[in-house]
């Protein structure tokens, strides 16, 4: 004999699940709580991150002052020049460089990159490149230079004495172009 079959009405109704308020069901509350139940996630007392040349170049001189921030990191490489990233922010990154007698960055662009630096320990010399012709000077612990996207140069330990520097790229480095030591102001880095 035929079994009858149950109709709709008989089956019991079971509640429909609640349909989560995020596609993956988590929230950033689910996952990590409320930050204001938690003020160390909510801090307002930062500094603002610099947005303009001088912004950086007081951020590049507060960083610079703060020895006992980037001291302890300093390294040496007989091979090579050393660098460690010290901070990242919206736009910009800053690196602290090491340099023995000798060490050269070769000569180089940033690419899209502006910046600035200063050396912190030693002495630096750098031979630039513009439309003027070639200039050279020396950068002494506490100097500090800028440059531009396109601007050719190429920064050299000539002393018999360890160096280090302290460098910030807006935007952050992406691209540094090498060039041959006998370069010249290529057309496209030329200041009209």
């Amino acid at each position: 004999m035929p079994r009858p079959r149950k109709r709709n009405r008989d089956r019991k109704r079971l509640p429909a699940p609640a349909a989560p308020r995020w596609t993956d069901g988590l929230s950033d509350l689910s996952i990590a709580g409320d930050p204001l139940a938690f003020p160390h996630l909510a801090r307002t007392d930062l500094p603002a991150h610099p947005t303009t040349l001088g912004g950086y170049a007081r951020l590049v001189r507060e960083i610079a002052a703060d020895r006992a921030r980037w001291e302890p990191l300093v390294r040496y490489d007989a091979l090579t020049r050393w660098y460690a990233r010290l901070e990242t922010g919206p736009g910009y990154e800053v690196w602290l460089l090491s340099w023995l007698p000798g060490q050269s960055s070769g000569f180089h662009d940033h690419g899209r990159s502006s910046g600035v630096m200063t050396v912190v320990r030693g002495e630096l010399s750098e031979r630039s490149l513009t439309a003027g012709g070639e200039g050279s000077r020396a950068l002494a612990a506490g100097g500090l230079r800028v440059f531009s996207p396109g601007y050719l140069h190429e920064m050299v330990n000539a002393s018999l004495e360890p160096a280090v520097s302290v460098h910030l790229y807006t935007p952050g480095l992406v691209e540094m172009n090498q060039y041959p030591a006998t370069a010249t102001a290529p057309e496209r880095h030329r200041v009209h």
